[in-house]
């Protein structure tokens, strides 16, 4: 199985970054990257000591439900291009991190018991493939392992 990997889509980051309401219903803290592990999370690259940077409450669900977990996320103050794979390869951003907390989730967007684990990065293609694999897993959401913070989604590549 081909994996597809997917930042946050462009349509919420510009809409954050222009100063549009976060989950909560407020607009993006305002804060300048100290450049340590404030990961952007619509170009999946670190955002460099010195930049803009946004903080807001993010929801990666199409809508609210219980399982709908929100947290915080880091954006690239000024307009960054998203994340683009090509490879169906973990995104390099991730490379510095041990961890990784990789959870299935169903069409729905409702946890599906029993996919969520850590896993040590080397080993996150492999968990998410087989989490995949799993006969009601529609997509893998991965979060940080020690925070628990959104990072990214993974899917079947179409093709």
């Amino acid at each position: 199985m081909k994996l597809e990997f997917s930042a946050i889509p462009t349509a919420h980051a510009r809409a954050l970054q222009a100063g549009g309401p976060d989950a909560y219903g407020r607009p993006a803290e305002r804060t300048v990257s100290d450049g340590g592990g404030n990961p952007c999370r619509h170009c999946l690259r670190e955002i460099p000591a010195g930049a803009g940077m946004l903080i807001a409450a993010y929801r990666p669900f199409g809508a609210a439900q219980p399982y709908a977990e929100t947290g915080p996320i880091f954006l690239c103050e000024a307009p960054c291009e998203r994340y683009r794979d090509e490879t169906g390869r973990l995104p390099p951003l991730f490379a510095r991190r041990a961890h990784l907390l990789v959870r299935g989730y169903d069409a729905a967007e409702r946890i599906v018991y029993g996919t969520g684990r850590v896993v040590a990065v080397a080993d996150c293609e492999a968990a998410v493939t087989e989490t995949l694999a799993a006969p009601r897993v529609a997509f893998v959401h991965l979060r940080s392992a020690t925070n628990n913070c959104y990072q990214a989604r993974a899917g079947r590549a179409e093709g």
